[in-house]
């Protein structure tokens, strides 16, 4: 199990840069960056031209927010940038944002995306060939390409692209159009061997050989009983937040809480979100988050894990002292390593 570090949510892309450059110093083996306050390609860039060994992800981008021909662009150029270090992660987002937020079409998300990969492959075919481009689907069209805006073939190959998928559709979707799946933080063990894990190899005919899946568990870590204290109504806070929206609630369900996330839901239509927060009782927080020192948390990891995930980043909405992720990913790598 690849042990990766997680940006902070709110980090600039500035400050991310410094933290790779950390990252790389400590022994990770790659650096994510996901997209929310600033964008994940210009934070990417800055990573790549200041780490060296290191791999690279967008974890993730919003590929409704964008077309195929500009993400393609985006990823030749990081790919080309981080000499063969980055990985594509890609998700769709939710229906309100994609279209109130960045006012795109949205429709049948799991096929959409399904030929936004392949339509990035096509693009990359053509200019990895000089095969003239002529991909027409349903949601997307590109068949167009000149010389002048074509970079030619990129040295390093086309970068690996991952999906992040919850509901089996979309799983399906990254099984067949894509290189890996990222697995979403609210998805406890049972969810992933009984939904994603079954929905993938069906997609794959049983084969999930060279296919690489990816998740950043959420965990509550802490230097003192009153920084795990924080770290822990932080967690139940975000589970909250995540449970509240409808695309996640096969999650809860499975588990016999879908009232649980019908409340949550309408306590955030009010706003409620130290209500909310607070409706996540014992047993939810240890569903869906590994709390403890930093030996137990990977140990946690391992046996909730080990096995399935190929790669893991620890996901913490709070500050957290930086030495206590890495003695995580220590304990992680000692264990894998003797294993």
């Amino acid at each position: 199990m690849l042990v990766d570090f997680a940006a902070p949510v709110a980090a600039t892309p500035l400050a991310a840069e410094a933290a790779a450059v950390s990252a790389e110093q400590v022994g990770y083996d790659g650096f994510n960056a996901a997209e929310t306050r600033h964008d994940v390609f210009t934070t990417l860039a800055l990573v790549a031209r200041a780490t060296t060994r290191i791999s690279l992800q967008s974890a993730i981008a919003v590929a409704f927010a964008r077309n195929p021909m500009t993400v393609a662009v985006l990823a030749n150029d990081l790919q080309l940038i981080s000499e063969g270090r980055f990985r594509l992660g890609l998700g769709s987002q939710v229906r309100p944002h994609i279209e109130r937020r960045f006012a795109m079409p949205w429709s049948r998300p799991a096929a959409r995306m399904e030929e936004f990969v392949a339509a990035l492959r096509a693009i990359w075919h053509a200019w990895a060939t000089g095969e003239r481009l002529m991909f027409r689907g349903t949601f997307y069209r590109h068949t167009l390409m000149t010389e002048f805006f074509d970079p030619g073939p990129n040295p390093f190959g086309s970068p690996a692209v991952h999906l992040a998928a919850v509901g089996e559709r979309m799983v399906a979707a990254a099984g067949r159009a894509a290189d890996g799946l990222l697995v979403h933080p609210l998805t406890s063990p049972t969810y992933l061997r009984e939904r994603i894990v079954p929905a993938l190899r069906e997609a794959r005919g049983g084969d999930l050989d060279g296919f690489r899946i990816e998740m950043s568990p959420m965990v509550v870590l802490g230097a003192t009983a009153e920084d795990r204290a924080r770290a822990e109504r932080a967690v139940r806070g975000q589970i909250a937040f995540y449970a509240s929206t409808p695309a996640y609630r096969p999650v809860l369900e499975l588990h016999g809480w879908g009232e649980l996330a019908d409340r949550l839901n309408l306590l955030s239509r009010r706003g409620s979100w130290d209500e909310m927060a607070a409706a996540i009782t014992d047993d939810v927080l240890e569903c869906f988050a590994v709390a403890g020192d930093p030996a137990a948390v990977a140990a946690g990891l391992r046996d909730r894990f080990a096995g399935t995930i190929d790669r893991i980043s620890l996901y913490t909405p709070y500050e957290v002292d930086r030495y206590q992720p890495a003695a995580v990913r220590s304990a992680i790598r000692s264990s894998t390593l003797s294993g």
